[in-house]
């Protein structure tokens, strides 16, 4: 696999860059920047590194908060892995997926489930088989990103696929606009995500992985500096002046790479220099309350099951001791539900507690043939996240932001900017090792010119 950090990298004058955010965008930057030679601080506002990728000790375990795993596909996050010296300590086991329909479960991995999957008819089963065999075909040549995902699957699939099957779980992940997203975002989500898959996890969690990785940047002569919310980003000059709100820090750079949420950035810029200077869309943000339930017992023995219709608040489980030992949770089983919602909506707002208990009995009546009980609940722990995934509008490829614009100072690398890739860990990590190639190639360019002025004034 090529690095980033090539010849171009090498070329460019060491300078000072402040990168802006802990999570997998900004260590992977911070990572590349150092390597090659920078002096980098990475500013997180939390306590810890890993923004999604955080975790919590329970009863003396350190336990992921919401769900990851990679994919054999993720060549930019296996290669950071790699760059950290623990591939060693991946595995990859093959998983499976069910789906709850109605108050029905079933398995969906393969051609004889399909024939099985009640809630289509015989022929929409046999149509929705060969349409996915197809669809990566169908759709080339095709300006699918001015295309609504609802008009292009319902055309494909039919009208009765589209409302039985494939709009609810679209609409449980984006939201009531689901249908109006653009159709090539889902198109490029095909090449990453199978039914039956090997997917992969790292030994020790992700505790292990951003200790890890805190430590080699540390080495690299990275500052890490953690508890320090940025209030704002100023271009002054030949530099970047970052303040912190908690002590209004000044820390002072000759650039600043920018991980945050578009909608944080926003507020960040607003009344400084580059407010006019970086265009930044309007674009929704969907959020996640996530539920982690210790088991005593299985499930559906499934990785990923969609939940429809079932009188759930909860659209989705993933059983990840089909995936991760048990021991890794002392003992016990571990499912997470999950609802993706507006940050804004009563939900998100709601007491954590007061949805832990509701969803516990919910969980319990999904599975009425298992007699699951509260005793067979160890715990419920409840986590939320503001900004998860972008829900892009229809020919976002002209709308999102460029990674560095009208020559500032201030480069993006944000999650809002993967597009049409799908938003995950690994697209974190190609979109930052981008930035600093294009950063660094703007780097060695300005010292390529002021080479050029010298040797002018010298022959003068």
């Amino acid at each position: 696999m090529k690095k980033p950090c090539s010849k171009t990298l090498a070329a460019a004058e060491s300078a000072k860059i402040t990168v802006i955010g802990g999570g997998i965008a900004g260590i992977t930057a911070a990572h590349e920047l150092a390597v090659a030679g920078h002096e980098v601080s990475l500013v997180e506002s939390s306590e810890r590194l890993g923004g999604l990728g955080t975790y919590f000790d329970w009863n003396g375990h350190w336990i992921d908060k919401f769900y990851h795993c990679q994919m054999p596909s993720d060549d930019d996050l296996l290669q950071l892995i790699d760059d950290l010296g623990i591939s060693d300590r991946m595995y990859w086991k093959q998983t499976r997926m069910g789906f709850l329909v109605g108050n029905k479960r079933f398995a969906f991995n393969g051609a004889l489930d399909l024939l099985k999957f009640s809630p289509l008819t015989f022929l929409e089963r046999i149509r929705f088989g060969v349409v996915s065999l197809l669809l990566r075909q169908l759709g080339k040549g095709k300006d699918l990103d001015h295309m609504r995902i609802e008009d292009w699957l319902s055309g494909i699939y039919g009208k009765s696929i589209w409302e039985k099957l494939l709009k609810p779980l679209f609409v449980s992940k984006f939201g009531p606009a689901a249908g109006d997203m653009p159709a090539l975002y889902i198109w490029e989500r095909l090449g990453r995500e199978k039914n039956t898959a090997s997917r992969g996890y790292l030994k020790s969690g992700l505790k292990f992985f951003l200790d890890t990785a805190e430590a080699r940047l540390k080495d690299l002569g990275v500052e890490v500096i953690k508890e320090a919310k940025v209030s704002s980003i100023d271009e002054v000059g030949d530099g970047v002046i970052i303040t912190t709100l908690h002590d209004q820090r000044k820390i002072v750079g000759d650039w600043c790479i920018s991980t945050i949420p578009l909608p944080l950035l926003q507020h960040v810029l607003d009344g400084t220099s580059l407010e006019e200077k970086v265009r930044i869309p309007d674009v929704p943000y969907q959020g996640v309350v996530n539920a982690m339930f210790f088991l005593k017992r299985p499930l559906d023995n499934y990785y990923w099951a969609p939940v429809m219709g079932c009188g759930t608040e909860f659209d989705g489980i993933v059983e990840m001791t089909e995936l991760i030992e048990t021991g890794h949770y002392a003992g016990h089983h571990c499912a997470y539900v999950m609802k993706y919602c507006d940050r804004n909506c009563d939900l998100f707002q709601e007491d954590e507690k007061s949805i832990a208990l509701r969803w516990k009995q919910q969980l319990i009546d999904l599975y009425p043939d298992l007699q699951l009980t509260t005793a067979d609940i160890e715990d419920v722990q409840v986590f939320k996240a503001p900004f998860v995934e972008p829900a892009y509008p229809l020919g976002y490829s002209e709308k999102k932001p460029a990674i560095n614009e009208n020559g500032n100072r201030l480069f993006l690398a944000t999650s809002a900017q993967v597009y049409p890739r799908i938003t995950a860990w690994n697209s974190s990590c190609w979109m930052a090792k981008n930035v600093v190639r294009e950063l660094t190639e703007r780097m060695a360019a300005e010292a390529g010119n002021r080479s050029g002025a010298r040797s002018v004034v010298s022959i003068s």
